[in-house]
């Protein structure tokens, strides 16, 4: 992942955790809460979608006849 993408994933995460944090409080009205929850979704999208590029770039390396060969990475659902 690049840095800006990286730094964008983790600026989503740390909004995303705050505004969790605000909505777990119970200080918010109804209309904040939704708000909230609006902005949160769409951060988990984004935070989806670049979880999933990296997904597909990743590789393992797997020793096979004393040679490393790089396999695509099989996710474990």
């Amino acid at each position: 992942m690049s840095e800006k993408k990286s730094a964008d994933f983790e600026q989503s995460l740390e909004r995303l955790e705050e505004l969790v944090d605000q909505m777990e409080s119970g200080e918010l009205s109804l209309e904040a809460m939704i708000k909230h929850f609006e902005e949160g979704s769409k951060l988990v999208e984004v935070c989806t979608n670049k979880l999933n590029e990296v997904e597909q770039k990743i590789e393992k390396l797997v020793k096979k006849d004393g040679e490393l060969k790089a396999v695509p990475f099989e996710r474990e659902e």
